[in-house]
């Protein structure tokens, strides 16, 4: 901001000037060096933290997506209890697995391009619109990518045109497919959508819905040691997120208790998970 509009109480005129409803557009124009695209790539090896395993399911009633706690650093445990699910706005959220720090700054992003929209144009853009602003933000990170510092977030929400939940996901260039039913992310996710294939059912409820999610993370955690199972000592559950026509919700820690405990009570009996649902 230049400081003779700053000191007299005036927005600079970029501010003023109309343009485009995209914020990450707005910062293009004006302040190109805070997208992340924007910065200088790094030089060598770097090994920053990393976020795994992101899973999400449709239901009836609009989507879950869920999301382990480990972060990890090569081949330390990074951070036990990192927060991989987010709300995006009122009707969708995103996960993210990749490089942690860039993945949340561009959550942070997202939030505040989809807010931005809504305040310019007097309404929320539809799902398959944040959808696609979403693949915008991750096709501007290729060039970190191509550096090893790679985000692939995991994108859902309720489609209030289509009364129904959806799931898209993305690759590194900025791709952007829609998935049916269910889908998983991150290193883990190999064993996730094993799991999930087995579970998923079209007609699950919601309380359903999460089960087969934290089912999923089980046995990701189980085969994949980027991937964090339930701390039943330290108390670390799942991120879990619903999305109805009534919006997001985070789940709170007391309505995963039970379930968490009485699948890791199944496990000690069956340690290699319910049978495929019939």
């Amino acid at each position: 901001m230049d400081q003779r509009s700053a000191s007299a109480g005036r927005l600079p005129a970029a501010f003023l000037t109309p343009g485009s409803s995209s914020f990450s557009d707005f910062l293009a124009d004006h302040a190109p060096s805070l997208l992340p695209g924007g910065r200088g790539l790094p030089t060598g090896v770097l090994d920053a933290p990393h976020g795994t395993t992101i899973v999400a399911t449709t239901f009836a009633g609009g989507v879950v997506m869920a999301g382990d706690r480990r972060a990890t650093m090569g081949n330390l445990i990074a951070q036990r209890d990192i927060e991989k699910v987010f709300p995006a706005d009122e009707f969708s959220c995103v996960g993210i697995a990749g490089t942690a720090g860039l993945a949340i700054e561009m959550v942070k992003l997202f939030q505040v391009e989809l807010e931005h929209y809504e305040k310019i144009e007097g309404v929320q853009l539809s799902l398959e619109g944040k959808a696609n602003r979403l693949a915008t933000l991750i096709r501007g990170n290729l060039a970190m990518a191509m550096q090893g510092l790679a985000v692939v977030p995991l994108f859902a929400g309720f489609d209030l045109e289509r009364t129904r939940g959806r799931i898209f996901s993305y690759d590194v260039t900025g791709g952007r497919y829609e998935e049916q039913q269910y889908h998983a992310v991150g290193s883990g996710s190999m064993f996730a959508k094993g799991s999930l294939k087995k579970l998923y059912r079209s007609e699950h409820s919601e309380a359903e819905a999460v089960a087969v999610c934290l089912e999923a993370l089980y046995d990701a955690a189980d085969d994949d040691s980027a991937t964090g199972g339930p701390d039943l000592a330290r108390r670390i559950f799942p991120v879990v997120s619903v999305v109805t026509d009534a919006g997001f919700r985070r789940l709170p820690e007391g309505e995963l208790t039970g379930p968490v405990e009485r699948i890791v009570a199944v496990r000690l009996q069956s340690p290699d998970g319910p049978p495929p649902a019939s």
